[in-house]
């Protein structure tokens, strides 16, 4: 199934160079942006289209590959949002333009406004591109119709819990754990699970009440999900994660981390790191210490873990292999940018 997901992906390049010389540049970075990761959304769509007995994979992998462009474009864009110019331990899609803007001789501020601008417009590539290869996907034009149904309902949804991300971040209204995984669920669940299993599901030809079950499925696992990423954001490894441990905390995330250790007796000591764009290493390892003496951490490792647990037993109820469940739960548990 790789292997055809690959191929999808490279085709996709290859036509866009072929029609088009005046922007090599971005789709050149866009290519190179899609690689490295582990690709687990188009791997759920083809895994969840097996296990339903689907048995056309090559308009799978075209619909597959729109997932991962369609993650590349928020990614890109999420970058730009949180201003990182790194991204899997190397420059991303806006850090990569930065540099070369700096190194012709720009201002740093001009030269991170253009890094900025190919970030928008490399993502904005990368969204439409997902949008083209699911309508022409070759499957029967009702289920295009579907599928493309999906896509717009993950857009919408995720663009609505972007915004409340950036909103909460503001520091403003002071939002409960319930709002807070509210966000999560619509920023990342519906796209990286539910969309890919709903999709999968449809291509297999498997009836409403199945794709439904699976949607619930998905949401359960992506916000188990979201949780694990939210504490590899504080207290993962940056060299396995790919992610900066600083960010979140300088950036003022309002996470579930950050909402339950808002309650405790500790956050008065923990509350003047957090939104600090000058923190550093030393400041943030001891943000850690709070959050672990809070009991912070253990909460949110706990709340994911109860996630994943419904998730196994909404599995169970739709009858899906062991194996496929197996990698499900796992999915869950770690990060899987």
């Amino acid at each position: 199934m790789s292997e055809l997901l690959d191929a999808a992906l490279r085709r996709f390049f290859a036509e866009r160079r072929e029609t088009n010389h005046h922007d090599a540049e971005l789709w050149d970075a866009l290519e190179l942006a899609t690689e490295g990761g582990k690709r687990f959304r188009p791997m759920l769509l083809l895994s969840v289209h097996e296990a339903l007995g689907g048995t056309d994979l090559e308009r799978a992998a075209e619909v597959a590959a729109a997932m991962e462009l369609l993650h590349t474009a928020f990614v890109v864009h999420d970058d730009v949002i949180d201003g990182d110019r790194v991204r899997r331990g190397r420059p991303n899609v806006s850090g990569t333009f930065a540099a070369r803007a700096a190194s012709a001789g720009a201002d740093p501020g001009r030269a991170a406004g253009y890094g900025d601008a190919a970030g928008i417009l490399a993502g904005d590539l990368a969204l439409a591109g997902a949008v083209r290869l699911v309508a022409g996907c070759g499957a029967a034009p009702d289920v295009v119709t579907r599928l493309l149904d999906l896509l717009e309902h993950a857009l919408r949804v995720s663009a609505a819990g972007e915004l409340a991300d950036v909103r909460l971040s503001l520091g403003t209204d002071g939002a409960d754990l319930g709002t807070i995984l509210t966000m999560e669920e619509h920023k990342t669940a519906v796209y990286s699970f539910e969309l890919p299993m709903r999709a999968g599901a449809v291509l297999a030809g498997a009836d409403a009440a199945t794709c439904d079950r699976l949607g619930e499925l998905g949401r359960l696992l992506g916000v188990a999900f979201q949780l694990r990423d939210d504490l590899d954001g504080v207290f993962g490894e940056e060299a396995v994660t790919g992610k900066s441990t600083i960010s979140d905390l300088r950036a003022g995330k309002c996470t579930p981390l950050v909402a339950h250790a808002r309650t405790t007796p500790w956050w008065p000591q923990i509350a003047p790191f957090i939104g600090d764009a000058a923190l550093g290493e030393p400041e943030a390892a001891r943000v850690r210490e709070l959050l672990d003496e809070c009991g912070s951490r253990g909460f949110i490792e706990d709340l994911a873990a109860g996630y994943a647990e419904a998730a196994r037993g909404v599995a169970d109820a739709v009858g899906l292999e062991p194996g496929l469940q197996a990698w499900l739960a796992a999915t869950a548990v770690r990060r899987a940018a």
